[in-house]
């Protein structure tokens, strides 16, 4: 049986308001599984506040599972920060944090099964300034671009605005006044829209309502209904709810999804405006289909700011993928150089804008690579990059962090640690995962990790190891993150949580000493799959293959971590860094509690 589905616009605080009509609803049409909130959910003035807390407090009952983006607003910051510290919101929540009893915030960007359907999401508003609340990031986007590259078909995609050029192509008598405004409309959405390809997409913000007439993907065989939605109380009485019930994508045959209804039009976004003559509404051209998606950036520095020309503009899908459809056809340059580096590891933002902000965490190269460099495993230390942290070699390493320094590896302190003694055991020269190194550096790095559990131990706690062996050319680290020995049977219970949500199941072995942990670990490695393992107390590793194409988060460990710990607020390293002067009085404190146990003393 299809999931009952309630769709909302901006609620601006008016809970009463909303869920009254929900029962309205529900007795006429009803019983619905779920409600999803488009559009700012906060109150818009203090005056609103009270009737807000009382939902939020207990003192009001939310009648079914809610779930909301659009985090901004009178005391967005102030619930949404008692949500983010809540032992409920352990490890990862794709699938919103919870705020109270069947209320859930959709954080940032992401994907998580409703019902058996596949929801997609991107909270907030485009914004140059940095917020804690309310806009998105560029990392947001980029995490849905992943998705994106999914096979799965995403079902509902949810966003504050509406994306911009949403009525090109479409019946001029059913476009509401003010629907082709800038205002509350956002371009980036649009480029999002045109790789999701969901079969409906939901957005508040314009305060009307619109149901646009289901137009075609590019590349794609299903169609899309776009739904825009009024604000809760609206003074035209405009339609704020609306009640869907689609079968899951992941259930209907190929023909059932290529189905297509009598009104169905071209995507909107294969029209391209012209500003004189006006465009006509009825023309349609397969040729005209948005540029944004087949290149990122100008990489140009000398483009004059109004030039019409894009021959100095990189094809982002043909240096990602190799091939572009559009092909000869395509207004962009087929960049055949930045397509090899691409293969041999090279950062694609370092390739197209000629710099990359992601620093330690992006899992590329920042240096062009020659032809020398074409077989990364054959790389010493000496041809690794110097952009790298962590090669020893290299003058951008952090010294200053540095505990220990062996044969084969080097112990020092995490930067933006997650907790105190947060320490990574790193390769001295560039080796892509610890599971790799020669067998005679399996000693040495043993010896390291048998020193910190017996340090953990003195102060009555238990250290978890986990790495992340991927097939991008990162420099290895193997972390090691200090816990209350009280928690440490919470451990395997939480990793496991957190691999459900993310739709994987972790294989838990347990082995009699670490030595045999990692002879295991090493025979798991290879065979065009990466590895993410834990090893946690109790001798047990946790062990995940990560397949090629999988989207596997990078901090997945921390994050998991974070949850365990209640410290959702340094889950991002970036969250809780130190200076260099804060970092070096770290760094010696913990080199005198550690040094009875430093097997290089």
């Amino acid at each position: 049986m299809a999931p009952r589905i309630l769709l909302c616009g901006d609620v601006l605080g008016r809970l009463s308001q909303l869920f009254k009509r929900v029962s309205s609803v529900s007795k006429s049409a009803g019983p619905f599984d779920a409600l999803l909130c488009v559009g700012q959910f906060f109150p818009d003035s203090p005056e609103q506040l009270d009737e807000f807390t009382a939902y939020i407090e207990g003192g009001s009952q939310i009648p079914l599972p809610t779930y909301f983006i659009g985090d901004y607003g009178v005391a967005a910051p102030k619930f949404l920060l008692q949500a983010s510290k809540d032992s409920a919101n352990r490890g990862f929540m794709m699938d919103g944090f919870k705020v109270c009893h069947n209320l859930y915030w959709l954080k940032g960007s992401g994907k998580f099964p409703l019902f058996g359907l596949s929801v997609a999401y991107l909270s907030g508003r485009k914004s140059s300034s940095v917020q804690q609340f309310g806009t998105y990031t560029e990392d947001d986007v980029d995490a849905l671009r992943a998705i994106a590259e999914e096979p799965e078909i995403i079902d509902l995609f949810l966003t504050n605005e509406w994306p911009s050029g949403i009525t090109n192509g479409a019946a001029a008598s059913d476009i509401p006044a003010g629907a082709s405004d800038v205002v509350g409309s956002d371009s980036t959405i649009s480029e999002l829209v045109q790789e999701i390809k969901p079969r409906y997409h939901i957005a508040g913000t314009k305060g009307m309502y619109y149901a646009r007439e289901p137009y075609t993907n590019v590349d794609a065989v299903h169609i899309t209904r776009f739904i825009g939605l009024a604000s809760v109380g609206n003074r035209n009485k405009q339609k704020f709810i609306h009640a869907i019930s689609p079968t899951p994508s992941s259930t209907m045959s190929s023909t059932e999804i290529a189905m297509k209804t009598t009104n169905t039009t071209l995507s909107p976004y294969t029209f391209v405006e012209k500003r004189t003559p006006p465009m006509d509404s009825t023309k349609r051209s397969s040729d005209s289909i948005s540029e944004s998606q087949y290149w990122r950036y100008d990489v140009s520095q000398k483009r004059q700011k109004h030039e019409t020309g894009q021959a100095d503009k990189t094809c982002f899908k043909f240096v990602s993928s190799g091939s572009c459809p559009r092909g000869e056809k395509c207004h962009f340059r087929h960049d055949t150089d930045a397509r090899e580096q691409c293969k041999r590891g090279v950062c694609l933002d370092f390739l197209i804008k000629g710099k990359c902000e992601r620093g330690p965490d992006c899992n590329f190269k920042h240096n062009l690579l020659d032809e020398g460099d074409r077989d990364p495993s054959r790389r010493s230390g000496s041809g690794s990059s110097k952009e790298c942290w962590f090669c020893l070699s290299s003058p951008n390493v952090k010294t200053h962090l540095i505990v220990s320094i062996g044969e084969n590896y080097y112990l020092a302190l995490a930067k933006g640690p997650l907790v105190e003694d947060h320490a990574l055991i790193i390769p001295v020269e560039h080796g892509f995962n610890t599971l790799s190194m020669s067998s005679e550096s399996e000693t040495e790095l043993s010896r390291f990790q048998n020193s910190l559990k017996s340090y953990c131990r003195g102060q009555e706690k238990e250290v978890i190891f986990f790495e992340w062996a991927s097939l991008r050319r990162t420099h290895a680290n193997l972390q090691a993150i200090p816990i209350p020995s009280s928690k440490a049977v919470m451990v395997e219970k939480v990793f496991n949580l957190a691999a459900q949500k993310l739709g994987f199941e972790f294989v838990a072995k347990t082995f009699d000493s670490i030595s045999d942990g990692r002879k295991f670990l090493k025979t798991q490695i290879g065979g065009g799959s990466g590895l993410f393992y834990a090893q946690v107390p109790g001798g047990k590793i946790l062990l995940h293959h990560v397949e090629k194409n999988e989207k596997f988060p990078v901090q997945f460990g921390r994050e998991v971590m974070a949850g365990l710990l209640n410290m959702a607020d340094n889950a991002d390293w970036r969250s809780h860094r130190h200076s260099k002067d804060e970092e070096m009085k770290i760094v010696e404190n913990f080199k005198s509690r550690f040094q009875e146990y430093d097997p290089n003393c």
